[in-house]
């Protein structure tokens, strides 16, 4: 059947939106019942709509830009960790948060081995050595 291929892609991107559409509905709830605990009810609801608003204004320019086809020609390697980081949440922003909170998170439970991976990723190659 040579539409299975195509209706495979379709519902693999109707399940992705369904969990994304759950997930950001968990977490401005979750935005909202925390806000309620140092704002007023109106407040609270105000700020979670500013937020997914500003959320989905992102999304859809980046989308957007995507889709027209207005993406710079990358350099071969980028200078440092903060220009790769850039180049990665600007490319790949999902992989990229989803690296922000692992590397958030083995942070708190580790600090040096989090120190080492900063180094690993900041040390430049020093070429061959001499003998």
């Amino acid at each position: 059947m040579p539409g299975k291929g195509l209706f495979d892609k379709l519902v693999a991107a109707a399940v992705a939106a369904a969990c994304a559409f759950v997930a950001a509905v968990a977490l401005l709830a979750t935005l909202f019942y925390m806000l309620l605990m140092v704002v007023p009810p109106a407040g609270a609801a105000a700020i979670t709509a500013a937020v997914a608003a500003i959320a989905g204004g992102i999304v859809a320019a980046v989308f957007l830009k995507r889709a027209r086809g207005d993406d710079e020609e990358l350099d071969d390697e980028p200078m440092g960790l903060g220009e790769r980081a850039f180049v990665l949440f600007r490319n790949r922003p999902v992989l990229a948060t989803v690296a922000a909170l692992a590397g958030g998170w083995i942070f708190l439970r580790n600090p040096a081995l989090a120190t080492m991976v900063a180094a690993a990723f900041t040390e430049k190659s020093h070429g061959r050595r001499r003998r």
